[in-house]
Formats: structure tokens, C-alpha cells, sequence
């Protein structure tokens, strides 16, 4: 029955169809020579052409007969062609002009009357790479003013020559300190190619930082070894925090995979948090993607350079560390489940200083560290490590693991050669409800239990930069505490977490005697309103092991507890976007009876105003 139906149909369809194409049985066009010819089409009746003027003449009038040998029959005149006939023959190639050239697709928007402002980086500006400068070149400016304003508690060593407090006891003096700190930078990039869908063909990076900075310490010695410099420190510095070329190699599949190669100073970052190496340092690097961009890839070495000592910024003004970094990480997204990215690294750190003395700006000994022998040093470290990021579920998880490997000659505290086995492990649990975000930090890095055998067991970083914790919010990671008995040297250095034992991270050598860190803690972030964030961070801290202190400080019975580490931020930003970023930040450490034993009984506590201003 169906298919009855539906033969009918198509019977009904034919029968309409047939006279429409009946009366299309004939068209009129002209040939390449000019002549008017019939197409016919056979079944069709046949229907005379017309006479059709060409370009440059006349029409004839047409006959009024055509003798056939049959009866005549009625010309058919254009007025009297159905309207599915046209009698306009098809045009030929004489009837084209020139092409008229159309803008490129950003130029366009200039023929609509769209203009510029150079000065809003919200519209169309080509100084911020919305039309190529010329041909498929573009540029792109970025300007940030970085303000920092800083008051903080910090244990002060009393000077060893001189001090400001006649009576004082022990080895401290007052703690109060305030800080200034101002940054412009200004980055200029110039690119060949669209870089919508794929890396630029060219790219050639500088970004220039320009640091002013004022310091006041109420101690002697303690901003430069010599007292006549007083407690006060205006110091400034321009450095070159990216220089490079990148240049696109190749693309690899339709998807614009592909292979770049970078050379120049470069940020880099082995893991999601920065907690091994995180800096802006001299290489070459081999990076790209496979797979739609599941797979990510990095083959690089680095030579350290010198940093300034009161800015940390760059130093081309010093030759280069003897300290290489060759590193190759593999990232993976979506494994082991969609939405979490994994990532291997094997990274080797190759440094060769063991034939130097080197002291920084404020003429402190930076290398060697003055620690235990205070000889120099050389070291070989491998580090194997594996770091995760993203979520399972509602379950937001950022985790890192390291081990390190390798040998140091000579050791911290004894001539012999001392074999580096030492593991860091990290990570942080998350979980969004609405506008808020509470966290759970936990952090475990090894602790050396005897500084006098043949084995460095503490773990140390490269150049660690930690995003964790409450970050620079917390007291612990923001402040350097200077470890007075062991010489000029941090328990922990300025942002960053490790109990190392360090001269300084910037300028100093990676230290595996120390006593280990071990952190937990619980923080809240919680986005009141679009342009307003709160965000609150408890940390507990605590020594892994106490021998290496013990030593340093020629003092015994030294708690593992560090202290309690509370801290709030208020970050604002007016324009929902980084555009204008204010932070204020408290933070204060209740000391626990490891803290007391080594500082003055007092709870050390800072107040952090920062303002951002890009470009």
C-alpha cells in the first residue's frame, strides 16, 4: 500500500514537471566568434533563435518566414519568449574587466569607517596586533607598572663590626623593616603570520624591566657589609627578562601540529606550579605538539645568568654561571582521565662553580654559601619527576613529584664527596561550590639526618618560584629568615617554600644538607563579587629533620614545629580583567618552639600593598 502511494506520487510529479521543461526546449546563446546558436535539446519543439545584436552593432529585424518546404509558422519575438528563456546571450570573455583588488580582512574594517585609538588596547590598535604593521607582520606593545609597598617583622642579625643598639644581646637586633619597590617593564614583539590557528611563523621577543628600589633595616650590616652605608638602600637596575627569537619550523599535520625552535632569554617553567625551575634564563629550546595538541613537548638547556642582587632581575652587565640546566618534559592532556593533563620531566643540573668566590652587590659572600666548611663546591643532580594538572570530576587536583640523584664535590660539612638521593612531593586538592573555592596544601620535601656522613638526603631546587600555599601571601614563602648562627644564609629563602639553607636562590647554589620542609594547609578563595576576591591561607610548617640546624647554630634540642602561618589577601580588579590589579595582604606566623628556640620570642608578622597597572 505504501509503496503504491509513493509510485503515484511520483507519477503526479513527472506529469508537472514535463511541460515546464518543454517550454525551456530551446536556448539562445553566443559562441566565442560572435555568431547566435541554437542549443536544442531533443523531444523538445523547436523554437527559433532570434537575431541578437553583439557588442558595437545592431540587431537586424528578423524575417517574417523561414522557408522550410513546410507551412510557415510565427517567428517567435523576444517580447513573446517565455519568461524562462532569456534572450541575453551568456557574457564572453571580452565582456569581463579587470579584477578591482579588495583590502586584506583587517582593512576591510577601515573601508567601514572604523577607526584607531592607539591608547585603548579594547578596540582595534595596531600596536596591539589587530592589522599587520605591513604585509603579514605584526607588532604587539605591552607596558605593566608592578608597585610594591611592603612593611614586615624579619629576625635582624646584630652587625658583626658595628650596631645602632649599644646593650644589645645575642645576635639580634630590632626586626622592624620597611621596603619600596617599583617595576616597569615594557614588551615588544614582532611576528610574521596569522596566529589564529597556528603558531607565528617568526616572533622576535624584548622585554626590558626597569627596577627602583628603597630599603630600611633597623640594624647595622644588614642592608651592606660596610656600617658607614647605614640601615638605609636606594638601589636601581635595568634588566633583560626576554630576549629571543622563535622560529616556527614546520607544521606536522592539518590540525597545525608542529616543531619551533627558540633561542634567547626565555621564560620556562618544568612544572605546573614552579617548583622546581621557574625563571627567565639564557637557552635554546625545542618544543611542540602532536596529536591535535594532546601531546606537548620541550628539549632545552639553559646557562644561567648572574641576577642583580636587589631586584633579582637579569645581570648582562656579569659573565655567565657555570651552571647549565638541559631539561625534556613530555605533557600529555586527558590521561589518565579527560580534563587532567600529565606530565614526565628528566631535568639535569650541571654546575661547575667549585673554583670561585663570589660575592654579591652588597659585598656578602653569595658562592660559597657560608655554611659548615664554606669551601667551594661542584655538583651533578638528576632530577625525575612527574606533575598533574586539572580535575577528576568536581575534584580540582594539582600534584608534583621529584626525585633527585647525583653526586657533590665536596660536600657541606665534610672534604668528601657525598652522594645526592633526596624526593619532593606536593599537591593541592580543590573544590568549586558557587563563588567559593576551598583548598587543601599538603608538601613533603626530605630532610638530611646526618650533615657529617657521605650522603646529602635534603631536597633543594633549581630556582624554585612556588604558586602554592597562598604563595606570597604567606609569611613563610614571602620572607627570606636569615639563619644567624649558621652565617648569611635563609632558613627559607624569598618566595620560595624549601628549608634549604641557601645564600639566596637567585645567586647562590642548590644546597641538599638541609632539614626538609613539611607543610599542610587549608586556604579558601571566594570571589565575592565579579571584580572582588577574598582569599585566606593557614599553613602549619615543620622541620623534616633538626641535625643540620643543630649544628649550624652549635645548639641543641631545636623543635621540629616551626609555627602556625596565617595569612589573608584582597585582590580587586576594577575592570574585571588583569588590565588594573590592587592585592593588600596580611599575613603573621604564630612561632612554634622550633621558631623560639632559633629567634627572639615575638610572632613576625608583614603587611604586603601591591597595584598592577597593563597595558
Amino acid at each position: 500500500m505504501r509503496r503504491a502511494t509513493c509510485n503515484a506520487l511520483l507519477s503526479a510529479a513527472i506529469i508537472m514537471v514535463l511541460p515546464v521543461l518543454a517550454i525551456a526546449a530551446e536556448s539562445c546563446y553566443q559562441d566565442d566568434t560572435g555568431r547566435i546558436v541554437t542549443r536544442r535539446r531533443p523531444g523538445y519543439i523547436e523554437v527559433p533563435c532570434p537575431s541578437i545584436a553583439t557588442p558595437g552593432t545592431q540587431a537586424t529585424e528578423p524575417s517574417a518566414t523561414v522557408d522550410t518546404g513546410r507551412a510557415p509558422r510565427r517567428q517567435v519575438m523576444p517580447r513573446d519568449l517565455p519568461a524562462s528563456v532569456s534572450p541575453i546571450p551568456h557574457p564572453g570573455l571580452v565582456d569581463y574587466v579587470d579584477a578591482v583588488p579588495v583590502p586584506d580582512r583587517w582593512r576591510i574594517v577601515d573601508t567601514l569607517g572604523y577607526g584607531e585609538r592607539w591608547w585603548d588596547p579594547y578596540n582595534r590598535n595596531v600596536l596591539k596586533g589587530d592589522r599587520p604593521v605591513h604585509d603579514d607582520w605584526f607588532f604587539n606593545l605591552g607596558v605593566i607598572s608592578d608597585t610594591v609597598f611592603e612593611l614586615r617583622d624579619v629576625p635582624t642579625p646584630v652587625g658583626g663590626i658595628s650596631t645602632q643598639h649599644p646593650g644589645s644581646v645575642d645576635v639580634f637586633a630590632g626586626a622592624d623593616q620597611w621596603a619600596a619597590i617599583q617595576n616597569v617593564a615594557a614588551e615588544f614583539v614582532y611576528y610574521k603570520g596569522d596566529t589564529t590557528f597556528k603558531p607565528p611563523d617568526y616572533e622576535f621577543r624584548f622585554t626590558p624591566v626597569l627596577n627602583y628600589n628603597r630599603t630600611e633595616i633597623d640594624g647595622l650590616q644588614a642592608v651592606n657589609v660596610d656600617p658607614r652605608e647605614g640601615v638605609t638602600r636606594t638601589d636601581y637596575h635595568i634588566g633583560v627578562q626576554a630576549a629571543f627569537i622563535d622560529k616556527h619550523l614546520r607544521n606536522v599535520s592539518d590540525n597545525y601540529d608542529f616543531d619551533s625552535l627558540r633561542v634567547g632569554i626565555q621564560p620556562f617553567s618544568t612544572d605546573f606550579r614552579g617548583f622546581l625551575f621557574q625563571d627567565n634564563q639564557l637557552g635554546a629550546r625545542l618544543f611542540g605538539t602532536r596529536d591535535n595538541n594532546r601531546w606537548q613537548y620541550n628539549l632545552g638547556w639553559f646557562r644561567r645568568l648572574e641576577k642583580d642582587t636587589n631586584s633579582g632581575l637579569n645581570d648582562l652587565s656579569q659573565s655567565l654561571r657555570d651552571d647549565d640546566v638541559i631539561v625534556a618534559n613530555l605533557y600529555r592532556q586527558d590521561f589518565p582521565v579527560p580534563g587532567f593533563t600529565s606530565q614526565a620531566t628528566v631535568i639535569y643540573n650541571r654546575n661547575r662553580e667549585d673554583g670561585e668566590f663570589y660575592y654579591n652587590q652588597n659585598d656578602f659572600i653569595e658562592r660559597p654559601a657560608s655554611l659548615g666548611r664554606e669551601v667551594p663546591r661542584q655538583y651533578d643532580v638528576v632530577y625525575l619527576g612527574y606533575s598533574g594538572d586539572g580535575h577528576i570530576g568536581r575534584l580540582n587536583l594539582s600534584a608534583s613529584f621529584y626525585y633527585a640523584m647525583g653526586e657533590e664535590s665536596p660536600g657541606v660539612f665534610v672534604a668528601a664527596d657525598t652522594d645526592i638521593q633526596a624526593f619532593f612531593a606536593a599537591g593541592e586538592l580543590s573544590m568549586d561550590f558557587d563563588w567559593i573555592r576551598p583548598r587543601l596544601s599538603l608538601l613533603f620535601a626530605s630532610g638530611d639526618d646526618d650533615p657529617f656522613d657521605d650522603k646529602a638526603t635534603g631536597f633543594d631546587a633549581i630556582m624554585e618560584n612556588p604558586q602554592f600555599a597562598g604563595a606570597d601571601t604567606s609569611y613563610w614563602i614571602r620572607q627570606a629568615v636569615p639563619l644567624i648562627g649558621g652565617g648569611r644564609v635563609a632558613l627559607s629563602g624569598r618566595n620560595g617554600v624549601l628549608n634549604s639553607l641557601r645564600s639566596s636562590k637567585d645567586e647562590g647554589q642548590s644546597n641538599f644538607t638541609n632539614p626538609g620542609t613539611i607543610l599542610a594547609g587549608l586556604g579558601v578563595d571566594m570571589d565575592v563579587l565579579p571584580t572582588l576576591r577574598v582569599s585566606a591561607n593557614a599553613n602549619t610548617i615543620y622541620f623534616v629533620e633538626t641535625d643540620v640546624i643543630e649544628v649550624a647554630r652549635s645548639q641543641a634540642g631545636i623543635d621540629r614545629h616551626v609555627g602556625y602561618d596565617l595569612s589573608a589577601s584582597v585582590i580587586w580588579r576594577p575592570l574585571m580583567s588583569q588590565n588594573i590589579v590592587v592585592r593588600a595582604s596580611y599575613a603573621m606566623l604564630l612561632a612554634g618552639k622550633g621558631f623560639e628556640a632559633l629567634y627572639p620570642d615575638e610572632d613576625p608578622r608583614y603587611f604586603l600593598l601591591n597595584a598592577v597597572f597593563a597595558y
